[in-house]
């Protein structure tokens, strides 16, 4: 049997990390400033994370939902304490697709309505209905449970005004859209969404499934905006690497029994690896640290002339580039050894840990440095 090849594969099998480094077979070293789509929040074997997964293997691995799990109940109040929604509820599952299946799902059994708004690519995943949301014209699927959805431009007031009434079930927007190439809503757009998501009883759904986990500098990019959402799903940062995912839902959306399922989600080493990863952030203050590297970059990325445009806020930041310029994370990666992220046309994306130190964001400018002066010159 071989892969079913869907993914495009650079030539470099890792094998070996640790913190913001990577070794391949062959015993290069690379440096992370991507982190598998910002999934390493707290580095490649942080020691602390290490021992959480050992010391639980140690116990017990997993077992279904049918019983009593602590660790979900620990994991849901540090997760309360450190994002600011203590009184939210968690349903924990596997990633940000099915987080997002779910909250649309929550959303409809709430006000029994069908219509979502979201925005060009709002949604995370391969499910069924993450799938129908995106706008690759290669992918058709039908939406799940018969829902409709609608899409509008990202911070467009008046496209927004028109379209949410109360046929409207939710709206899903991201807290900064990653694979977009980096894009914010703007604050006064969030808060006019939660305003009129209240007016007409919609609930407003946030993915945090790239941007949130301390990545901004705060827990959720979209408290910088100072609105709180109904339902918010996160993934990816969550678990360091390790498979989790998670829905955060308004205290007033009371739960029935069978209500939402899942078979892996909230299992015993997943809930371990969790835990260990708020742990570290709240520990090591890395969104404090997620804050100050960020600025530093966008600060020393303006003094590049050939950088078109720069986005960003704490470690998430996209740079947009001309067209001769296309290939420079491919230069970065096989000729400066770092590892960054893309988004089409033309920008790079840096999503490191959020543990990076100043000494390897200084190496990333001077290696900036090196193959912009190099590919200009040529």
């Amino acid at each position: 049997m071989k892969l079913f090849d869907v993914y495009p594969l650079f030539p470099i099998e890792p094998v070996k990390a640790s913190g913001s480094w990577l070794w391949d077979k062959e015993g290069k070293k690379y440096l992370d400033l991507y982190g598998g789509h910002a999934v390493i929040s707290i580095g490649h074997n942080h020691p602390h994370f290490v021992e959480a997964l050992k010391s639980q293997l140690d116990k017990i691995s997993f077992y279904s939902n049918s019983v009593t799990n602590s660790l979900q109940e620990k994991l849901a109040e540090k997760l309360g304490q450190l994002s600011g929604y203590p009184n939210h509820q968690l349903f924990l599952c596997n990633s940000g697709a099915e987080a997002n299946e779910n909250a649309l799902k929550l959303a409809s059994f709430v006000n029994g309505r069908k219509k979502v708004i979201a925005f060009k690519k709002a949604f995370h995943g391969r499910t069924s209905g993450a799938v129908a949301a995106t706008d690759n014209p290669k992918i058709v699927a039908p939406f799940n449970a018969g829902h409709e959805i609608v899409f509008l431009p990202l911070n467009d007031e008046q496209a927004f005004l028109k379209t949410i009434t109360t046929e409207i079930s939710s709206v899903i927007i991201e807290g900064s859209q990653g694979v977009g190439g980096i894009h914010f809503p703007t604050d006064s757009f969030l808060q006019l969404l939660s305003k009129k998501c209240k007016e007409v009883g919609a609930l407003l759904i946030l993915d945090e499934v790239q941007s949130g986990y301390g990545r901004t500098g705060k827990f959720f990019a979209h408290q910088f905006s100072g609105i709180q959402a109904d339902l918010i799903t996160i993934a990816k940062g969550m678990g360091n690497g390790f498979p989790i995912g998670g829905l955060l839902i308004h205290p007033d959306i009371k739960p029935w029994s069978g209500m939402l399922g899942t078979t892996f989600g909230g299992n015993y080493l997943a809930c371990a690896a969790g835990l260990s990863v708020l742990e570290v952030i709240e520990q090591e203050d890395l969104m404090t640290n997620a804050t100050k590297l960020g600025e530093f970059w966008m600060e020393q990325l303006k003094s590049f002339s050939e950088i078109k445009a720069i986005r960003g806020k704490g470690l998430m930041i996209g740079f947009d580039l001309p067209d001769e310029l296309a290939s420079l994370r491919k230069d970065l990666l096989f000729k400066q050894s770092i590892f960054t992220g893309e988004a089409k046309p033309n920008t790079v994306r840096l999503l490191p840990s959020l543990a990076l130190s100043k000494t390897e964001a200084d190496l990333f400018l001077e290696a900036l440095s090196i193959e912009l002066k190099q590919t200009v010159s040529s």
